[in-house]
């Protein structure tokens, strides 16, 4: 049995979603709600499905993903099959088979649905590669649930009342880090693309300013009068109001566009504020970087208290645990979950917290001179600020505290549950 498998396994289901909060997953597919709330409900669900669609023509990171971290992904679901769910199924676009799938399918040993075979026999079990057409649309969480599962989800029910659990790769993979690393969710795979010289394909810390993701495509990080910068692919993406230095990348942020803006303002949808730029440029003719090139290293990263402002009233923001002129750490907690639906945040790089608002937290990257070897610094040297935290055995919630007699967390019952 693999060591993945054994850590995978070695969590009781209740325990999954707790893990998922306290490293502050958020959906990295777009939508960026906290991951745990889906995990919450495992033991309503017996299927776990896979959107590996990645429909927008310049995303490249959940095919590159499935090919450069088969290993990760085929052990974490073989951890999962049988002790959470009873089938996995990976959907997929056949046009990406070839080049992206081989690996996977290897690996995973899967049974293989081809298009014209779908949805899957409803009594199929363990795990399932299922290839759709190539539509925009199948990415979509609902329209795959109908293509795949053969089921119509109704009004506001999710696939959880259904049975299913859905997260795209990317989200999967911090899973992976998160219950078999031990690691939280601080770092996003992006792509920048619009009117920029270069198409990018990097790694960044979660917060990393949108000056620095411009830079990278070799332009000036002053936007010109007729341009705006937009989060998200060309198919749904939305304007980004704050200015490309006060913008930091969220946990949902697979993309930064620079886009002309009487070319958004035509194709604005609705009063939602999406932007489809689809049929406006050759995006599928246009040079990509189809490979992770660079990660790159900001000097000051903003970290959002909560990933998508539109789930505010509904998720509530995290609780910062950190104030001005503490020096932090890289996976840090500097945000505990708040009541309701919330998750942790965590330092992305090594620093100094230099600002804390009712939205983010800022920290500048500790220089050569203050950084120790490695990168990290004792307790002694983070000031008496310093956070010990652990969390409550019996509710989940993160709960700083002065350092504890023991280092496990699961001798600790908060008053509310005493």
């Amino acid at each position: 049995m693999s060591v993945t498998r054994e850590k995978v396994r070695a969590v009781e289901p209740p325990e999954f979603a707790v893990t998922l909060r306290n490293a502050g997953l958020a959906g990295a597919g777009g939508a960026g709600f906290p991951t745990y709330a889906k995990w919450e409900r495992l033991e309503e669900v017996d299927s776990l499905l896979v959107n590996h669609q990645e429909s927008e023509p310049n995303y490249y990171m959940d095919k590159w993903l499935g090919r450069e971290r088969t290993d990760e992904l085929s052990s974490l679901f073989d951890g999962l099959l049988d002790h959470a769910f009873d089938r996995i199924v990976i959907s997929a676009k056949q046009a990406d088979r070839d080049e992206w799938l081989g690996e996977l399918e290897a690996a995973t040993d899967a049974t293989i649905y081809e298009p014209a075979d779908l949805p899957i026999d409803g009594d199929e079990t363990g795990i399932t590669i299922a290839y759709t057409a190539d539509k925009y649309e199948f990415g979509m969480e609902s329209v795959l649930m109908r293509i795949v599962a053969d089921t119509v989800m109704q009004g506001e029910k999710l696939p959880m009342d259904y049975g299913w659990i859905v997260q795209n790769t990317e989200t999967l993979f911090n899973v992976y880090r998160a219950l078999v690393e031990g690691e939280p969710t601080t770092e996003k795979f992006i792509h920048v693309d619009g009117r920029v010289p270069d198409h990018r394909f990097l790694r960044v810390p979660v917060g990393t300013p949108a000056t620095a993701l411009l830079e990278a495509a070799g332009r000036s990080t002053d936007l010109e009068e007729n341009e705006i910068i937009l989060d998200g692919g060309p198919g749904w993406c939305f304007e980004i109001e704050q200015s490309p230095e006060k913008f930091g990348v969220r946990k949902r942020t697979n993309c930064l566009l620079v886009i002309e803006e009487s070319v958004v303002a035509e194709n604005r949808l609705g009063s939602g504020g999406r932007v489809n730029v689809l049929a406006t440029a050759a995006w599928k003719q246009s040079s990509h970087e189809t490979e992770l090139t660079e990660t790159l290293s900001p000097d000051r990263v903003e970290v959002p208290l909560i990933t998508n402002p539109d789930f505010e009233g509904v998720v509530t923001p995290s609780e910062p645990i950190v104030q001005a002129a503490d020096e932090v750490q890289a996976d840090e907690m500097i945000a505990q979950p708040a009541d309701g639906i919330s998750v942790a945040q965590h330092a992305p790089i090594d620093g100094t917290v230099t600002d804390v608002s009712t939205e983010s937290i800022t920290i500048e990257r500790a220089d050569a001179e203050t950084t120790s070897a490695g990168g990290t610094h004792t307790m002694e040297e983070a000031g008496p600020h310093w956070i010990y935290w652990t969390w409550c055995s019996e509710c989940g919630r993160y709960y700083p505290q002065p350092q504890l007699e023991t280092d496990r967390a699961s001798e600790f019952v908060c008053r509310r549950c005493r």
